[in-house]
């Protein structure tokens, strides 16, 4: 009977042990010194606060695929570049930043783990930030700077949903990826500036 009471505990503190590491690392860089008494101090404070806080299950978990997360990569690294130049640019220009949008797009992922990377992926480019995720309707709301015009706005939502579906194939369950539908290809990329 100890085995089966036992049991359940188990994977929850596997599945915990990353986050138990990383709250020690945390704690060991704000003492900012090595030391046995920083590390063991830093377990029971991981150990009190995921105890007494402890977070909800995330449902579902992730698979990750070595293919599609280096195209994820490689497209946010790509997305960094570009739009911190053409923010930079736009900074230092005389006529400054001409117009900005706030849009609205309708996801395809319900899985709060996926949209949380895709609203960070998002959020960390130069030039957008998500204003909203409205969870029960799958949208997400963002504001995008160097908008022109309606082509604009609709080649930024294509961007999302192409950032989307990059998160969905690296990260996502079969499942997530089978809601997704056969790949649409990926339209223009750079939009999220």
């Amino acid at each position: 009977m100890t085995g089966e009471a036992a049991a359940p505990g188990v994977p929850r503190l596997r599945h915990q042990l990353p986050l138990l590491a990383w709250l020690v690392l945390v704690w060991m860089l704000l003492w900012g010194t090595w030391s046995w008494a920083n590390l063991l101090g830093g377990a029971v404070i991981a150990l009190v606060v995921t105890s007494v806080l402890p977070l909800p299950p995330v449902v579902g978990g992730t698979r990750l695929r070595p293919g599609p997360l280096l195209r994820f990569v490689g497209a946010f690294v790509a997305d960094l570049i570009s739009s911190g130049a053409l923010v930079a640019w736009q900074t230092l220009r005389p006529s400054g930043i001409e117009r900005s949008a706030i849009i609205r797009v309708q996801t395809r992922t319900d899985s709060d783990l996926l949209l949380t990377i895709l609203a960070e992926s998002l959020t960390l480019v130069p030039g957008s930030m998500v204003l909203d995720l409205d969870r029960e309707r799958r949208v997400l709301t963002l504001h995008v700077l160097h908008v022109r015009g309606p082509d604009d706005v609709e080649r930024q939502r294509a961007s999302v949903l192409a950032q989307e579906e990059r998160v969905v194939r690296a990260f996502g369950t079969a499942a997530d990826v089978a809601a997704l539908g056969p790949s649409t290809g990926e339209p223009v990329r750079g939009g999220t500036s």
